[in-house]
């Protein structure tokens, strides 16, 4: 992950902070979870009005830094607005729809920062490299496809 990225989620956070935003929790997605980014903010408002505020500051603290949400969320309804900037996306729930949703627990096995992780450079990661096929795998596959290939030939025929 990019210091530039962590810098746009510590702005994210101090933005979160400066409007009162409860329960701040960082979570940095593993990659092998299928996670579509590469960081969730969660926190919670106390009503409406504080949703929407912390939606509004996060968003103009990162256009001053030349960063655009790609897809605003439920801001109207202020219960869980979602602010998607690609690499993090920004959970602003109420109180009861927070514990409705429980997004800590749908993805525990991300790793939960601080924000003076966020300071600290990104922990290096192993990817995995793809599987490579061995010889006996390539003949498996190529076999499956002759079969296929042989079926929809019957069927046709």
């Amino acid at each position: 992950m990019s210091s530039e990225i962590r810098q746009q989620v510590a702005c994210a956070v101090k933005a979160i902070e400066g409007k009162k935003g409860e329960d701040v929790v960082i979570l940095e997605m593993d990659r092998s979870s299928g996670a579509f980014t590469d960081y969730f903010i969660v926190c919670s408002g106390t009503n409406p009005r504080q949703i929407q505020a912390i939606a509004d500051d996060v968003q103009k603290q990162l256009s001053e830094a030349g960063q655009r949400p790609n897809s605003v969320e439920g801001y109207n309804q202020a219960e869980w607005v979602l602010l998607d900037y690609v690499d993090f996306v920004l959970h602003v729930f109420s109180e009861r729809a927070r514990r409705f949703y429980d997004l800590e627990r749908l993805w525990k096995s991300a790793r939960r920062l601080t924000a003076a992780d966020l300071a600290k450079p990104a922990a290096k990661r192993a990817r995995k490299a793809p599987a490579k096929k061995t010889s006996r795998a390539r003949s498996t596959a190529r076999t499956r496809t002759q079969t296929k290939t042989r079926k929809k030939t019957r069927k046709s025929a």
